[in-house]
């Protein structure tokens, strides 16, 4: 069994802290929170400490933040119904943009993996996606209506420009741009669990989705391709999704965040029973049946709900948590 060891408890914010993000380089991270302030830290020795604090670009809470692949812009989404775009290109950091639209809290954004798309979701129910086009630049591309409730999270493909959406409706949903029209399409719906899904991820190879729900449920789900060896039906030639694993059990309450790691394959999950659970897909897993257990929990990570999980892109097992119990917490799995 691996274990969970803590290695560092920072405090900064005032209130809950709603979102964590890690730099691509793994070095420096950024939070968020009910202060409707974004705090950017960086590792000095072995030491986590606050170099900057963004507090002129929102007026409500800010719910979720995201870097750039290339590290250089921060966007922010907040319930203020906007998105405002960081970047640090004149040495200090500033707000360089502010996308508008949504008619409500915006509750997720997403950096696809050219930093070319931007994608933002809101309690309005739609998904918008924006083009970045040009310095400082964001022009709306698409307004995607797919979901009949609150959109709480938008989660981009690692390879490709497919974007997945979950949903107060219970639903995931796939969105790709036409070949014919260049009009961005609802490709799939993954539908299974039995209430909101509040977050979702990749694998590293984008193949494979995993699904944290208020059903207390974690599913994972697979694509399959036109022409599959598993003879999967794909009409209109697109990929379809299917559940292949449920777990179930190990969550006493809502599961509010799920991370992937694109370096070890190990799933974390943040719970409103003040828990993280780490799972590892079992050795003899097979692939339209896969199999995982748990690896290892800290039933007491935090006081309070745990909002956020987020692996490090470049150190493997190291483990990032936020709460409403206004601590971020710095974890790593051992052996």
């Amino acid at each position: 069994m691996g274990r969970l060891i803590l290695e560092h408890t920072l405090q900064g914010h005032k209130g809950r802290i709603w979102g964590v993000a890690w730099h691509p380089k793994g070095n420096v991270f950024a939070s968020c929170g009910e202060d409707k302030a974004i705090r950017v830290w960086s590792l000095s020795g072995n030491t986590w400490s606050t170099k900057t604090i963004l507090s002129d670009g929102h007026k409500r809470t800010i719910r979720e933040i995201r870097w750039s692949p290339c590290g250089q812009y921060l966007a922010s989404a907040s319930f203020d119904a906007t998105t405002a775009i960081w970047s640090k290109s004149s040495g200090e950091f500033e707000c360089n943009a502010t996308l508008e639209g949504h008619e409500n809290e915006v509750k997720s954004v997403s950096w696809s993996r050219s930093g070319g798309l931007l994608a933002t979701c809101s309690r309005d129910k739609s998904v918008w996606i924006w083009e970045v086009a040009g310095d400082d630049e964001f022009e709306c591309a698409a307004v995607l209506n797919a979901h009949t409730q609150d959109v709480k999270r938008v989660v981009w493909h690692p390879t490709k420009d497919i974007l997945a959406s979950a949903s107060y409706d219970n639903t995931i949903k796939m969105f790709a741009e036409s070949q014919l029209d260049s009009d961005w399409d609802c490709t799939a719906t993954l539908s299974s669990h039995t209430s909101t899904v509040w977050s979702i991820d990749f694998d590293a190879e984008g193949d494979r989705l995993v699904s944290c729900s208020d059903d207390k449920t974690l599913k994972i789900w697979r694509a399959y391709h036109p022409g599959n060896d598993a003879g999967i039906a794909t009409p209109d030639k697109q990929s379809v999704w299917k559940c292949v694993c449920t777990l179930s059990g190990q969550h006493s309450r809502a599961i509010y965040d799920v991370s992937w790691c694109k370096l070890t394959g190990l799933i974390a999950t943040g719970c409103g029973d003040d828990g993280i659970r780490i799972f590892k897909e079992t050795s003899d897993s097979k692939r339209d049946e896969p199999t995982f257990e748990q690896l290892t929990a800290e039933e007491t990570a935090h006081e309070q709900d745990v909002n956020a999980v987020e692996w490090n892109p470049a150190v493997a097992g190291q483990l990032i948590s936020c709460s409403d119990d206004g601590t971020i917490k710095i974890w790593k799995v051992a052996d």
